[in-house]
């Protein structure tokens, strides 16, 4: 790890001096957002370690920064009060576009998967067995759905499970709450909801931190592969900070003690992404909306042609990109 900090530290002066001086460093320190997934007294435990690897290596003071929701940290961002957050993808789509984000990096779990799932979550009891059970009962059920701004929590479920079968889950249920998937899946263990949105990664985290709740909860509904979460810079930071932090991200885990360190956050070594990674993510995004102008009887024939030939304009175009990718 020192080695490593040695390393970028004198790369990065011998760039300096090649560039015909010395300059002035223009931020010290770098403030790290981090989405509530769960409580901050959970996620610091999880985090020290990494942003403390992370401040030593860099050279800078990283501080962590945590809001009570997803909207929090995109709103930071935008306002420069966060530089490099980790983020979902949902999130990370509205940070690029409202915040001025850019995607750089990838997390990778900790199996090597580029990915995990979203998932329905009842309590192991209940007579919910499938999304067929939570639609045909709905209207006597209390469900616990995600941050409006989460990818596995809201948005998936809300395309794959609710969009595609027709459904407003706001008026669907006898009762619906949003939360983090740490308290949606304690609500499902202790009978509070009787179905909640959830992903494996949540799941696997709270059969580590508290076995005995997680064993009380069983999966009834899993999403197709979702790509895994991206790491989120401001696209204005000074390049020298840019410099500084893509080394980082591109060589932490190399060493073993580093390796341990990702370990804890159920991730291997990251992976060089960009904004392409959102493109899927913006496709479900434009069919959940699709789905609801179709459905919208308010709305009048002519206005609802109208956008829906410009969303279906917008999904050709995607598709077109996607294609270049693959």
């Amino acid at each position: 790890m020192k080695n490593f900090s040695k390393l970028l530290g004198t790369s990065l002066f011998l760039g300096v001096l090649a560039s015909g001086g010395v300059v002035a460093q223009e931020k010290q320190e770098i403030n790290f957002g981090i989405i509530s997934t769960e409580s901050s007294q959970n996620l610091r435990q999880i985090w020290e370690p990494f942003l403390e690897d992370m401040s030593e290596i860099t050279g800078y003071q990283v501080n962590a920064f945590f809001a009570s929701d997803y909207a929090g940290i995109i709103q930071a961002m935008r306002f420069d009060k966060v530089d490099i957050a980790w983020l979902g993808n949902k999130s990370a789509m509205e940070a690029v576009d409202r915040a001025g984000g850019e995607v750089i990096y990838q997390t990778i779990d900790s199996n090597g998967d580029g990915g995990y799932w979203s998932l329905l979550i009842a309590h192991k009891d209940s007579p919910l067995n499938s999304v067929e059970d939570v639609l045909a009962q709905a209207k006597d059920l209390n469900f616990g759905n995600g941050d409006p701004n989460s990818t596995s929590g809201f948005l998936v479920p809300g395309y794959y499970v609710f969009a595609q079968n027709n459904v407003d889950p706001s008026k669907a249920f006898k009762r619906t709450v949003n939360a983090s998937h740490e308290v949606n899946a304690l609500s499902v263990a202790n009978k509070q909801v009787d179905v909640a949105t959830s992903n494996t990664e949540a799941i696997d985290r709270l059969q580590r931190t508290n076995a005995g709740k997680a064993a009380e909860i069983k999966e009834i509904w899993r999403s197709p592969l979702i790509p895994s979460d991206p790491i989120v810079w401001r696209q204005n930071l000074p390049q020298d900070v840019k410099v500084t932090f893509d080394a980082f991200f591109e060589n932490y885990g190399d060493e073993p003690e580093q390796a341990e360190v990702l370990k804890a956050l159920q991730w291997s070594k990251f992976k060089k992404s960009s904004n392409d990674q959102l493109l899927p993510i913006r496709q479900l995004e434009l069919f959940k909306a699709r789905s609801e102008i179709e459905h919208d009887t308010r709305m009048s024939a002519a206005d609802k042609e109208s956008k829906l030939q410009e969303l279906d304009a917008q999904l050709a175009e995607l598709e077109k990109k996607l294609a270049s990718l693959s």
